[in-house]
């Protein structure tokens, strides 16, 4: 197990990869095989990899007499499969297309589920059939948003938001460029995180998914359908819609972009959701938006540093054309702004090219 890797002693690299994929260990890989195989009573199915997410949970493609199906592995002690399912069940509930469940066993930490198919959305989605997809999404994320968030939820508030603009100052800035700001640069730092903060906290509350982006979707006839919903909360209710159209692995022209969301707030107006004003609203997208962006550079840093799944960090230069589109529209924000540019960007350039830059 992990833990008996831990504690035996100096670690080798196939060590420090099974503690990062815990489903690669051989226990694993056999009970998994052969859960699998009981479940569709095949003794000749068989497993291989389809996907793996930033947390501890990973995905097999299971093919036997039965057909294709997916395995969804949350070892126990990692990852907890119940409010997957939890989640899982409210949001069929209210109409939205989620993967079915074939068979489930909690305390093992397996579910086997439908076979969506193998690209998701991001894979699919092209200039051409964007505005058809992005429209379908909606149809999903409009029903998400009138949801009754349950009381005993999570809610999107202040400590998540103190906890995400840390991520950012601690794990790229300095874990990943070397920065650590001082004086005026930290004070401009903390005043443009409390613009944002305070932005987020004064909009309309709805259910949430917190990564509602096309990575997340599979383009399936009556979907798409939604996956990673388990950590559903109650929060603003521009950020998914931000989400989607300003993607963690997806860039469109902005314009296309403000286009999309005018047709969000439009089709949200007419559901009877708690949007504002469509000016008001743009600038509540762009601000979380903004807010996301630096969560996400940092989140992705740690990945890379404290998990070693560096590839996350090829992602960054995409956060940081976002916020130069962004950002120049509104002043309240251009101590960020000053800051991306005398610091965050020159380093950055120092990293990928050091003789250059000096």
């Amino acid at each position: 197990s992990p833990l008996f890797l831990l504690m035996r002693g100096p670690l080798g690299a196939a060590d420090v990869a099974c503690m990062n994929d815990p489903a690669s260990l051989p226990e694993r890989t056999a009970q998994r095989l052969q859960w699998t195989r009981a479940q569709l009573d095949d003794a000749g199915a068989q497993l291989e990899r389809a996907s793996v997410d930033a947390g501890m949970r990973s995905y097999w493609r299971a093919t036997s007499r039965q057909g294709s199906h997916i395995v969804m592995d949350s070892p126990p002690g990692l990852e907890d499969v119940r409010p997957w399912l939890r989640m899982r069940g409210l949001l069929e509930q209210q109409g939205l297309r989620v993967p079915a469940v074939v068979a489930e066993d909690v305390e093992l930490g397996l579910l086997l589920l439908e076979d969506l198919g193998g690209p998701t959305l991001a894979r699919v989605i092209d200039t051409d059939s964007a505005d058809l997809w992005f429209d379908r999404a909606m149809d999903q994320l409009l029903a998400l948003q009138r949801m009754p968030v349950p009381p005993d939820f999570g809610h999107f508030g202040p400590a998540l938001l103190v906890r995400d603009a840390g991520l950012f100052d601690e794990w790229f800035l300095q874990r990943h460029l070397g920065i650590c700001l001082e004086g005026a640069d930290r004070e401009c730092l903390q005043q443009a995180q409390q613009h944002l903060m305070d932005n987020a906290l004064g909009q309309a509350q709805v259910m949430t998914h917190r990564d509602f982006m096309p990575r997340n979707l599979m383009p399936v006839a009556d979907g798409p359908a939604v996956l990673d919903f388990q950590d559903l909360v109650r929060g603003p209710i521009a950020y998914d819609p931000v989400s989607l159209f300003k993607d963690a692995f997806l860039s469109w022209p902005l314009a296309r972009v403000d286009g999309w969301l005018q047709r969000y707030h439009q089709r949200a107006v007419e559901a009877g959701l708690p949007v504002p004003a469509w000016e008001v609203f743009l600038r509540d997208a762009d601000w979380l938006g903004i807010q996301r962006h630096l969560k996400c550079l940092g989140i992705f840093s740690r990945l890379r540093y404290r998990d070693g799944k560096g590839h996350y960090l090829d992602d960054a230069p995409r956060f940081i054309a976002y916020l130069d589109e962004v950002l120049p529209r509104y002043p309240e924000l251009d101590g960020l702004r000053d800051l991306l540019e005398r610091r965050i960007k020159p380093a950055m350039d120092e990293r990928l090219d050091p003789a250059a830059a000096r």
